[in-house]
């Protein structure tokens, strides 16, 4: 690993954190990730080799421990107190990029923000049956306006929750489907991160829902929102332009 070669706490500290990939995997460690599947299912782009790489290195800095699991599959990682202490540094910079970074489109990736949402639910509202949700994320605005959202290009995922617990899954699991939406990613994301409300998104039909009544109407109330969602935005005009 390079270094700064300079005593100053902020280089040193910035040798760790300013890792590639490193605050992603201590945020997705601190949203209660403990496999090494959940914590990379956690951060598309990032391949396993690295990720292996990265938990070592962490773990060698007395970042994060693991455990081996019971059946000696795998290990169950989790943050130690100083990766505790590190997260403090993510929440800081998450909370100066709520303030000063706009949601550009190549951010708008509506799986991450279906994880996150999933990672933020509010389990105590969740249905006592088993729920099976069916997502169509449609690309732009824009493009919808063109070809209709019917004609528009969708990332489909489903979710499922049972007894409290989630799993997205990328194909079609097999299950009858109780709910059905389809949102437009960026209208999606602007919700979940607090900048758009649901009575917004519903009424200008960029989410549309379809299925039992019940369902329609419970399902804002299982967003708990992002851990950002209470910063305002600071005017585009003030703002930092991310690239």
């Amino acid at each position: 690993m390079r270094t700064y070669g300079q005593y100053c706490p902020i280089a040193r500290g910035a040798e760790i954190f300013a890792e590639r990939w490193t605050p992603l995997i201590i945020r997705n460690l601190y949203l209660g990730c403990g496999s090494f599947s959940e914590i990379l299912e956690g951060a598309p782009g990032l391949s396993r080799t690295l990720l292996s790489e990265r938990l070592k290195q962490l773990e060698r800095l007395g970042v994060v421990k693991s455990v081996p699991k019971p059946d000696g599959r795998g290990h169950h990682y989790e943050l130690t107190r100083a990766g505790h202490d590190l997260f403090t540094v993510c929440q800081s910079l998450g909370e100066w990029g709520a303030r000063w970074l706009e949601i550009a489109p190549e951010n708008l990736d509506p799986f991450v923000a279906l994880w996150s949402m999933c990672n933020a639910l509010r389990r105590d509202r969740l249905p006592d049956r088993r729920v099976v949700i069916r997502f169509d994320f449609l690309a732009h605005r824009s493009a919808a306006r063109e070809g209709g959202i019917g004609r528009q290009r969708r990332e489909r995922y489903w979710l499922l929750i049972e007894l409290g617990d989630t799993e997205i899954c990328k194909t079609y699991p097999g299950l009858d489907e109780d709910l059905y939406i389809t949102a437009e990613a960026e209208a999606f994301v602007k919700w979940h991160a607090g900048q758009l409300t649901w009575v917004q998104a519903t009424r200008e039909g960029r989410i549309q829902l379809d299925g039992s009544p019940s369902l329609i109407r419970a399902f804002p109330t299982w967003n708990a929102r992002s851990m950002f969602a209470h910063i305002r935005p600071v005017s585009r005009s003030y703002g930092v332009t991310a690239t």
